[in-house]
């Protein structure tokens, strides 16, 4: 009869326990063997272990953290200007900060047509900041999508971060002349972005570098291309540098 009793008390003692708890998810139990997986499982799990190691969910902090490098696509038609946009006002207030050069211009004549001169001056502040060097003419329809910049945010200044590069990388837009890195004073990079975008009726080129807080333009065949550039500045890349026989600036403090 004592053995009896002896058992079940035990059986009972069994049934009535509670359950332990079974841990959050991606997080290990304490204290207890975590409930053994399936075959199927087990075999998903050591194939991901080969490859990429335990993987964790990622945290808020990753998943807000940018991108690294570029990323960029060919615009449609459906997100193009379907005309040309009005003229600008023609006039231009650019600033380099390099050498702290500040030019008022404006690029057209009483008639509508371009002023030379206008044009060659604001190429001389559109010069490669490396070698000095200058494109005599820079591309006329550039200097209009800055003064269209110009006039859209009530007449501030333009900061030339890059013009003109006499570099070795010769399929660059900067090298022939039609592209400019720029920022706009008091505006945040993002709204200079999405207004030159409205001025896109085809064949530009428009992207933004967060990270050094500036905004590309060009001119170039179509179709217009837009991207986001994550990387850091590197303006001692080997396709930016002067070609050999060029000599490169030096700085005057």
């Amino acid at each position: 009869m004592l053995l009896r009793f002896s058992v079940a008390v035990v059986v009972v003692a069994w049934l009535g326990a509670p359950a332990v708890a079974q841990p959050e998810e991606n997080e290990e139990p304490e204290g207890v063997e975590a409930e053994q997986p399936s075959a199927a499982e087990s075999a998903e799990a050591a194939e991901a272990a080969a490859t990429k190691g335990t993987a964790k969910a990622p945290s808020k902090a990753a998943k807000k953290r940018p991108k690294r490098g570029k990323v960029g696509h060919v615009v449609t038609e459906e997100h193009l200007r379907r005309r040309l946009p009005p003229p600008p006002s023609g006039n231009l207030h650019l600033y380099r900060p390099l050498d702290h050069e500040s030019l008022k211009v404006n690029i057209y004549n009483p008639d509508g047509s371009y002023n030379v001169d206008a044009i060659r001056a604001a190429s001389h502040m559109l010069r490669c900041r490396r070698s000095n060097t200058e494109k005599e003419y820079m591309e006329p329809r550039l200097l209009m999508i800055l003064s269209h910049v110009f006039d859209h945010f009530g007449e501030r200044r333009i900061e030339v971060v890059s013009g003109f590069r006499n570099q070795r990388k010769t399929t660059s837009y900067h090298y022939k002349g039609s592209a400019s890195d720029i920022r706009v004073d008091g505006i945040a990079s993002k709204d200079l972005k999405e207004f030159v975008e409205t001025l896109d009726s085809g064949g530009m080129g428009i992207g933004i570098y967060p990270v050094t807080g500036f905004v590309h333009i060009d001119v170039r065949p179509p179709p217009s291309y837009r991207w986001i550039d994550y990387s850091p500045s590197n303006p001692d890349a080997g396709e930016k540098k002067p070609p050999p026989w060029v000599k490169k600036r030096r700085r005057v403090s």
